[in-house]
């Protein structure tokens, strides 16, 4: 199992609750750890240039199957290994070379597609100018790469259209408090007034934290986890992720009873939800039209 932002201790006590969901259904589908299941953990703890050298360690294990968050890191993957089944969380798996189709992997990974593509950023974009109403200085949380995926161009033609000045502030690695905390300082000098979270999953380990950084620093915000509005922050447009867990809990499963990744096709999402913080906008001084607020999965009051 393999999470490039967490510690391997939160992995195991359960920082991410979506772990805790793949367990809880692993031993409803048969297979509990430390009965018939081992597990070993692995963790980057954020830094990207440590991705080839886990990668090689996890492979150097030959393990019945990989579990894996995050694009990068299933291409570290990929790079060690073409026999052992990997099920993994990742963006457009056909883009990026891992998969010849989402219905016929054809190799050794399978797993959930996290990419909804230009829809989805450009919906973002529209949905959070309609709830801010002027934006004069928005900024994409995101690292370097990220900002030149179809998701982000798409968030920056949506915002072009809308008048909307749209740039990068970039994270480095190692993705930590330090890094969040320099970011969201760089964009206070520099007056930004709205924020998009992007869609990685350093993110949505981070969800919280993110959240309670858009209060803390009172910056309207919209992110790609609900865990962020929770905490704090503004809004949401995100995946159904305990829907995803039990997913990619039943492809591991198949996958240790036998099953070929190479038939296994990857799930799409093709759900989401609107998560409007109510008490957020309070606090920001900000009136969210009534129209938007019934058109929302969930409120915060």
């Amino acid at each position: 199992m393999i999470n490039p932002a967490m510690k391997p201790a939160d992995m195991r006590i359960g920082g991410d609750p979506n772990y805790t969901i793949i367990f809880e259904e692993m031993k409803r589908l048969g297979y509990v750890e430390g009965v018939n299941l081992i597990v070993d953990r692995y963790s980057a703890e954020g830094r990207f240039d440590r991705f080839p050298e886990i990668a090689r360690d996890v492979v150097a294990t030959q393990p019945d199957v990989i579990y894996s968050i995050s694009t990068r890191m299933a291409r570290a993957l990929q790079t060690e290994t073409h026999t052992i089944p990997v099920v993994a969380w990742m963006t457009d798996p056909v883009t990026v070379g891992i998969a010849s189709s989402l219905a016929r992997p054809g190799g050794n990974f399978t797993g959930v597609s996290a990419d909804a593509g230009a829809e989805l950023g450009t919906k973002s974009i529209q949905l959070f100018s309609e709830a801010v109403g002027k934006l004069s200085n928005v900024r994409m949380l995101a690292t370097p790469a990220t900002w030149e995926i179809p998701n982000a161009k798409a968030m920056r033609e949506a915002a072009e259209k809308l008048s909307i000045p749209f740039r990068l502030e970039a994270l480095h690695s190692p993705i930590n408090e330090a890094e969040y905390r320099r970011a969201f300082d760089a964009m206070q000098r520099d007056h930004v007034d709205g924020v998009v979270i992007s869609n990685e999953p350093e993110h949505y380990i981070n969800g919280q934290l993110l959240g309670r950084l858009a209060q803390e620093y009172r910056l309207p915000a919209i992110s790609s986890y609900s865990s962020s509005v929770e905490a704090g922050a503004l809004m949401s447009y995100a995946q159904d992720l305990k829907g995803r867990a039990r997913r990619l809990a039943a492809q591991i499963v198949e996958i240790l009873n036998g099953g070929n990744p190479a038939e296994m096709p990857f799930f799409q999402e093709t759900h989401w939800d609107l998560v409007i913080n109510l008490k957020a906008a309070k606090e920001l001084g900000l009136e969210i039209p009534a129209g938007l607020v019934a058109r929302a999965d969930a409120v915060i009051e």
